[in-house]
């Protein structure tokens, strides 16, 4: 079980870290490649693009052909991407790179969530997706100062490495007994697209991700166009990436012991204040510890949501490796549809508009949430004078 664990950790942050990567690169590229806000928002919007083309593919490789197998084919995918990204030379190429990148993400987050869920017994699950979710969020953490040393030092020499590193991630996971394939069930996933819980953590996954897109696009250009440099930019989500690695664990405890519509409902009411005071676009003293501390609270959406689509795949008798397939094409539609749709906006009106509508996403799946909330309380019979 420990070996897994850490197998799986390892292997989602390694594709954090991947996608977190573009992040301090951006302004640079955008530079190099005179690229406008909704070009650099296609850019980022790639991978998660790929992940949405292949992600239900590796849902249903991780469940017919079992775990293992889809997060073999995943890292051998992001290996041959990565020395495509390190050696692309324009617009195009970059964002064929980061979209077969994409495709493999959706295959190794299939089967390694569904692998990791067959062996914890479901009253550690929200514990373990959250440890899980810490890891990925180390990866995050990385993945700027691997962008910064990128830019400093080379795209080719650090993207080539990281490509070798999906080598040995291979070999590691050949060693490991691989969990047994289960049988695909389309009536249970329409079941599962019926059921209140599974939406919901979908819905919550694609709200994650879009909140996260449009911060991927316009804070780094934001920031860069207040004179801050590619390392500096990647010291801030450094920063942010670090307190999410701890908040992911605590929230899948609470979870736990509470359920995740609590945590989930604070993290809106949260998100949503600081959407709104990153739409004022102040200088970058004020504006950082905003946006580090708005990442932490976007960051709770995803655990949550994991747990609740992992309860609700139960509850509907769907194999967690479709479970997880599904789950990648909601975080895919939310990472293509946030940084293209918000960096497209920006580009036309400015960079307010796209963090209000955040937060008015925010207030919305709010009240959507409270009002389950009610449902699921019985009133009390009123006393009879």
């Amino acid at each position: 079980m420990r070996r897994l664990v850490l197998l799986v950790a390892v292997v989602v942050a390694v594709d954090t870290m991947l996608y977190a990567a573009l992040t301090p690169l951006l302004p640079h590229l955008a530079h190099q490649l005179a690229l406008s806000k909704a070009r650099a928002g296609v850019l980022v919007a790639a991978y998660a693009a790929g992940a949405l083309i292949a992600g239900f593919a590796g849902g249903i490789a991780a469940t017919r052909f079992g775990p293992r197998r889809a997060v073999l084919i995943g890292l051998a995918s992001m290996g041959v991407a990565g020395v495509g990204f390190a050696f692309a030379g324009g617009f195009w190429t970059l964002f064929a790179a980061r979209l077969f990148q994409g495709a493999g993400s959706g295959f190794t987050w299939a089967g390694s969530f569904a692998w990791l869920l067959a062996a914890t017994p479901r009253e550690r699950r929200g514990e373990m997706l959250g440890a899980a979710m810490g890891s990925a969020t180390f990866g995050a953490m990385l993945g700027p100062v691997v962008g910064a040393a990128a830019a400093l030092a080379g795209r080719g020499v650090v993207f080539a490495a990281l490509a070798g590193l999906s080598l040995v991630l291979v070999a590691w996971t050949l060693r490991l007994e691989p969990a047994p394939a289960e049988p695909t069930s389309f009536p249970a996933m329409l079941r599962a697209l019926r059921n209140e819980t599974f939406v919901t953590g979908m819905l919550l996954m694609t709200l994650g991700a879009i909140l996260f897109g449009i911060l991927a696009v316009l804070a780094p250009l934001h920031l860069a166009a207040a004179g801050w440099g590619a390392a500096a930019i990647g010291a801030v989500w450094l920063a942010g990436a670090a307190l999410e690695t701890v908040q992911a664990p605590f929230a899948g405890r609470i979870s736990d012991r509470r359920g995740p519509i609590l945590p989930s409902r604070i993290a809106l009411a949260a998100a949503a204040v600081l959407s709104l005071a990153l739409a004022t676009g102040a200088r970058p003293l004020v504006y950082v510890p905003v946006l580090v501390v708005a990442a932490l609270f976007y960051g709770v959406l995803f655990t949550t949501a994991f747990a609740l689509l992992a309860n609700g795949a139960e509850e509907s008798g769907l194999p967690q490796g479709m479970a997880f397939g599904l789950m990648n094409v909601a975080w895919a539609a939310g990472a293509v549809s946030g940084p293209a749709a918000g960096g497209a906006i920006a580009s036309a009106t400015g960079d307010w508009i796209p963090f209000v509508l955040a937060a008015a996403l925010c207030a919305c799946a709010f009240v959507a949430l409270a009002r389950r909330s009610a449902r699921a309380v019985p009133a009390l019979p009123r006393r009879v004078a």
